[in-house]
């Protein structure tokens, strides 16, 4: 456990104090609800200058929600949007954990796809909608709900716990990333815990242990000087479209294996028992093809659904720009033509790496006739956390008691790339612990969270704390 903490070490509540604690979490229900709906009504969108003090005003209000609970609480600037740290006191002898969360949100549009408005929180069927209802103000809130209710109860916590909330995870944490060597000792801590993720599915919790990482780039291709007329000059020139279509066809091949050199060089095989444990959850290609409306599902032949999800690699373009896109036709040689596309890594893939490789592909299967130019974005490792902990113990007894069902662990296809510094920089545990659903449409029209699942998050939270503090003997 942590050596920084300085107080006594406080015995845990008794039984029934404990029992009271949870009694009255649920008779703060409707003010908890009424807490997350304050906080979503802010249009906290990074990623818009047009935000910039409705992302401040976002800040202020988690810094004043800790504060008046008793925490210590520091609003610290950065070259951006500033940084929430708090803390409750330090426990002598204690574990110390680590939130993270962010108060950010993705952008709204487009606006006519909503029910409800994106920024008026609105109920219906039991779930919550509106921008950040899961990703992240929701989840983040059911960790800051259970420890204000510890703090008011008038029983020390047993361990000391530390928030991180941050104002720029939907735009890459690149200034929490520069200053986290700084304030590493300030966030010392035994295990991280975060959710910003999912369940598995509907009644079944789950506890995340790997992550997959990302590297994105954007690729243009440039052919003449200016758009050609097509029958002039069609069979004359290379089209700068085609040339593209020529080189995203040629990463990946029918079967979803992607092309470049050297690219599987680092992708460990996944073992057996690992395979043999997710080959028993309840999944159903069918079901999951209905659940985002395709008639057939389609990847990396020999692996299932969930292990192509999870924990192989892939290669995605994420969008398409060349010629003539207004109403009618334009028959063009267009001049440019331009892709952004992204890779989701597995652990041990380096960014870096593929990027030289992706350059080695593009080199040498270009088209002739036109000239190419990669912009690299930015990239981030896979990372895999332990789950033979204490901490990861105490979150299977917490979310069983509080679900009512015992969670499975699983891995995420998508990417938080802090998670891996705070591994490299805090040498701390880390938990992912998924409230949300994986139709809860984050980063889209309608996001929501579930009203049921948000309380259930805050009673497993408050259970966690006991948990770690009280490891069975």
């Amino acid at each position: 456990m942590s050596q920084q903490s300085r107080n006594p070490h406080p015995k845990s509540p008794d039984k029934a104090a404990f029992e009271q604690l949870l009694t009255d979490l649920h008779a703060e229900r409707p003010q908890h609800l009424e807490d997350l709906m304050q906080w979503l009504r802010i249009p906290s969108v990074s990623s818009d200058s047009r935000r910039k003090d409705d992302v401040q005003q976002a800040c202020q209000w988690i810094a004043t929600k800790l504060g008046s609970a008793g925490l210590k609480v520091d609003v610290m600037p950065t070259e951006g949007h500033p940084l929430v740290i708090a803390e409750t006191p330090p426990v002598d002898g204690g574990p110390v954990v680590l939130v993270y969360g962010h108060y950010d949100v993705q952008p709204a549009e487009p606006l006519d796809h909503w029910i409800s408005g994106p920024f008026d929180p609105t109920v219906r069927d039991g779930d919550l909608f509106a921008r950040g209802a899961t990703d992240d103000k929701g989840q983040v809130l059911t960790h800051v709900q259970s420890v204000c209710q510890w703090m008011s109860a008038g029983n020390p916590l047993p361990l000391q716990i530390k928030f991180l909330i941050e104002g720029e995870e939907e735009v890459g944490s690149a200034n929490l990333e520069r200053l986290l060597p700084e304030l590493s000792d300030r966030l010392a801590c035994d295990c991280v815990v975060i959710s910003d993720s999912s369940q598995y599915g509907d009644g079944q919790p789950a506890i995340t242990y790997g992550l997959r990482g990302i590297a994105t780039y954007e690729l243009t291709v440039s052919g003449p000087s200016q758009d050609l007329h097509s029958g002039s000059f069609g069979g004359a020139v290379m089209n700068p479209a085609i040339a593209l279509c020529h080189l995203l066809s040629s990463m990946v091949d029918s079967d979803g294996v992607i092309q470049l050199p050297g690219f599987y060089d680092d992708v460990e095989d996944l073992p057996e028992d690992q395979r043999d444990q997710w080959r028993q959850l309840p999944q159903s290609d069918e079901a999951f093809a209905k659940s985002v409306g395709v008639e057939q599902l389609f990847g990396e032949t020999g692996y299932t659904t969930d292990e192509r999800r999870w924990a192989r690699p892939t290669f995605d373009i994420n969008g398409l720009t060349s010629g003539h896109q207004g109403e009618g036709v334009k028959t063009i040689i267009p001049a440019l033509a331009s892709a952004k596309f992204s890779f989701r890594l597995v652990p041990h893939q380096d960014p870096e790496r593929l990027t030289n490789q992706l350059r080695e592909h593009l080199a040498a299967h270009v088209p002739v006739g036109v000239a190419w130019d990669l912009k690299v974005d930015h990239g981030a490792p896979g990372m895999l956390a332990r789950i033979d902990t204490p901490f990861a113990r105490a979150a299977e007894a917490a979310i069983e008691q509080a679900f009512g069902t015992r969670p499975v662990f699983i891995r995420e296809g998508g990417s938080i790339p802090i998670v891996t510094r705070f591994q490299e920089v805090l040498g701390c545990d880390c938990l992912l612990l998924g409230w949300g659903l994986s139709d809860d449409n984050a980063h889209s029209p309608n996001e929501k969270f579930r009203v049921q699942d948000y309380y259930r998050g805050i009673e497993a939270s408050a259970r966690l704390w006991n948990e770690i503090a009280n490891p069975p003997e």
